[in-house]
């Protein structure tokens, strides 16, 4: 696998139907020679899993970066994408392999760090070049991009930006860290309540501020430090999420550390940042993996398939959909 790795290789399929065989407890008989690493490690290429039984055990499979039911018509568009962005749909497999296991707070570092890379590398420059020309910059938000009320002991956090769909922008980000950090820190706020005004809860990383940043290194650190992700995880006992209308990006990867999520029927879930050239960025490499696993994470991004509500909640992406 090395020496196809190295001439350029950006995926392998591998048959699960006459390869590993999945065992009662999850486990898979070893199709590796003895004393041969087990599994890809950080070698840079997505492996797909193909099976045509139900997915069950092996949607799990612990050699595969997602397993596909062979019938299923996303493979094609997978495979399209990983050729158009083999750098950013690689970086996604290595990282959800190397943090799969690891605490939230370094598996954050790792997604921001590896995030931060991608927003100089080719594939996203090309990307911002071309959506330069069809993204004007937005106009001035003329409302606090996040509002917050206190009722007795519950904090109900508002997205305010409707006319944007509440795209995901800086002073959204730094005016949720402010509202979460004030939560963290005063324990009589039994519950925080996080919806979305307008059409939305959210649609995303605003996408005029995509690539705005001075160098990769400041932008790591800023993220490292403006955290709402590293927040909610830590508030998500409290937490309640409503969604409604899109959630793309951010606006599922932040909810899914919550522990109680609830959708509306019209709610729509992608994570369309493959295709940009980057990975999810706000935390979704860490959050969804911790939900519905990393190869169901790196379905929904190496395929920008849109979950409705209730398979979002088949999945266990989110705890209750509401009529």
């Amino acid at each position: 696998m090395d020496e196809e790795v190295a001439s350029g290789t950006n995926v392998f399929l591998v048959d699960l139907d006459t390869g590993p065989t999945p065992q009662p407890n999850g486990e898979t008989t070893p199709s590796h020679k003895p004393g041969a690493p087990n599994g890809p490690g950080a070698l840079p290429v997505v492996i797909i899993g193909i099976t045509r039984h139900p997915l069950g055990a092996v949607a799990t499979h612990p050699i595969c970066d997602v397993v596909v039911d062979a019938a299923d018509p996303i493979l094609d568009e997978m495979l399209s994408t990983i050729e158009r962005r083999p750098i950013a749909a690689t970086s996604l497999a290595v990282l959800l392999r190397a943090t799969e296991h690891q605490s939230i707070e370094h598996a954050l570092a790792a997604e921001s760090a590896v995030y931060s890379l991608l927003q100089s590398g080719p594939e996203f420059v090309a990307w911002r070049q071309q959506s330069t020309r069809t993204h004007r910059p937005a106009a001035p938000d003329q409302e606090p991009a996040v509002v917050g009320a206190r009722v007795d002991d519950v904090l109900r956090i508002e997205l305010n930006r409707p006319h944007r769909h509440n795209a995901f922008s800086r002073s959204m980000r730094d005016a949720l860290t402010e509202l979460l950090a004030l939560a963290l820190l005063d324990d009589s706020i039994r519950e925080v309540h996080l919806s979305g005004r307008g059409p939305s809860f959210c649609s995303g990383g605003d996408l005029t501020e995509f690539g705005s940043f001075d160098d990769p290194a400041t932008a790591h650190r800023t993220r490292l430090t403006r955290s709402p992700a590293r927040l909610i995880d830590r508030l998500a006992g409290r937490m309640h999420v409503r969604l409604h209308g899109a959630c793309m990006g951010a606006g599922i990867e932040l909810p899914a550390f919550a522990k109680s999520i609830t959708a509306d029927r019209d709610t729509v879930i992608a994570l369309p940042e493959i295709r940009l050239g980057l990975i999810p960025g706000a935390g979704g490499t860490v959050s969804l993996p911790r939900r519905i696993g990393r190869q169901r994470t790196a379905y929904l991004a190496l395929s920008g398939v849109q979950l409705t509500a209730d398979a979002a909640r088949q999945w266990g992406l989110i705890d209750f959909v509401s009529p």
